[in-house]
């Protein structure tokens, strides 16, 4: 017998900060509740847990696929002989649940949710993490790595989880992911420039080489059933990193060859993705930038009721950009890269017919045919047809997984 447990994994942008006592009750509590009750079942093989690979915090390097145990912060980490002596927070999961519940009684329910919101950031950020989510997906897993026992465990955590390359269909994608809303601004020519570093790694698999990796976990472990915790880090900056400098020049060559369409249906043009290195130069750009692209620049539009709605329209588009760039930060300019070694000892050990159907070798990507040719024309295609591919063959499953 399997039991999942997934939370919010396959994440979109709002997910960064979501109100602390939500994600607690969902990323946190969630997964031990499950937990709990796998306990209970006498058949139990294995329990799986879906986490996400950003539970390494402000790791960076070569980050390893180890557990976290309770109480671990990743600011500790941070900390040797040669630094200067500072106070290191301890973390206390049932003190962060009573101060957001706390809290939650503190103030007026009509800014219960901003405080929440806030309350979380500053939690995350005071441990070693960029934000909300990420902080209490680490402080899920802490959870079920103390109360698991005798149960058998498994840590899925991918990367940003993209598009699928090959099933059900090359670019099959229900709603925008995390990179999406960056590509989609662009495309559109109100996102010119962003701040970050083009040099930085941004870590992608595409959605069902995370289910084919997951389903070859469970098909190991969930056979010997042994009372142990195996993480799997399911990414690619380890193998084949992608540069954010090229993700946005395969976008380019993509809105170049199949332009976005604006209200009076004109196409968009692009042009190369500029990077900043600092907040304020990228707001100070990107106002300019869209003023002159809107016109609002033009003197000899002199209709203060046109000009009153292109400002207002230019102060929407500006707002968005800064509000991107202030989530995205920590990871345009990240330095980590994720190891999966087990992940890849994993894959070597099926065999060539497991491999075909259940293959996840994201080495073998080719990034400028995914971004260009199945990811954006994915995300972009309106209307989902139901294919035949879409109905997962479960007799093949349960031959793979039981043989």
């Amino acid at each position: 017998m399997l039991l999942a447990s997934r939370s919010s994994s396959f994440y979109p942008i709002q997910s960064f900060m979501n109100r602390y006592d939500v994600a607690l009750d969902t990323n946190t509590r969630g997964p031990s509740r499950l937990l709990g009750f796998a306990k209970k079942c006498k058949k139990l093989g294995l329990f799986l847990h879906v986490s996400t690979a950003y539970v390494n915090g402000e790791r960076q390097g070569l980050i390893m696929e180890k557990p976290f145990h309770m109480g671990q912060t990743i600011v500790e980490e941070s900390v040797t002989s040669e630094t200067q002596p500072v106070s290191i927070p301890m973390l206390d999961i049932i003190a962060e649940i009573e101060l957001a519940s706390d809290l939650k009684l503190s103030v007026y329910e009509n800014e219960v949710s901003q405080k929440m919101k806030e309350l979380g950031m500053q939690r995350a950020k005071i441990f070693g993490w960029q934000n909300t989510y990420v902080f209490t997906k680490a402080m899920g897993e802490m959870l079920i790595n103390s109360m698991r026992g005798d149960v058998p465990v498994v840590t899925i955590r991918p990367s940003v989880i993209e598009s699928s390359i090959k099933e059900p269909f090359p670019g099959w994608i229900q709603g925008n992911r995390m990179v999406d809303p960056l590509i989609l601004s662009y495309g559109k020519g109100q996102l010119p420039g962003f701040l970050g570093d083009p040099k930085a790694i941004i870590d992608v698999v595409p959605l069902d080489m995370v289910v084919n990796a997951s389903i070859a976990a469970i098909a190991k472990h969930g056979i010997a059933a042994k009372p142990e915790l195996n993480v799997y880090h399911v990414g690619s900056s380890s193998v084949n990193p992608l540069l954010f400098h090229d993700l946005f020049k395969f976008s380019c060559d993509h809105f170049t060859c199949s332009p976005l369409m604006d209200s009076k249906g004109k196409n968009i043009c692009v042009d190369g993705m500029k990077f900043f290195s600092s907040m304020d130069n990228f707001s100070s750009y990107i106002s300019d930038e869209i003023a002159e692209r809107s016109g609002l620049m033009d003197t000899t539009i002199t209709d203060s009721k046109l000009r009153g709605k292109l400002a207002i329209k230019c102060k929407k588009i500006v707002e968005h950009a800064v509000h991107l760039a202030k989530i995205y930060e920590p990871y345009m300019f990240d330095r980590g890269r994720f190891d999966n070694r087990n992940t890849q000892k994993l894959m070597e050990g099926m065999s060539l017919e497991e491999m075909t159907d259940f293959g996840y070798n994201v080495g073998s990507i080719n990034w400028e045919n995914y971004i260009l040719n199945v990811h954006i024309p994915g995300f972009r295609r309106e209307d989902y047809e139901v294919c035949d591919t879409c109905i997962i063959n479960l007799k093949v499953i349960l031959r793979f997984l039981y043989k």
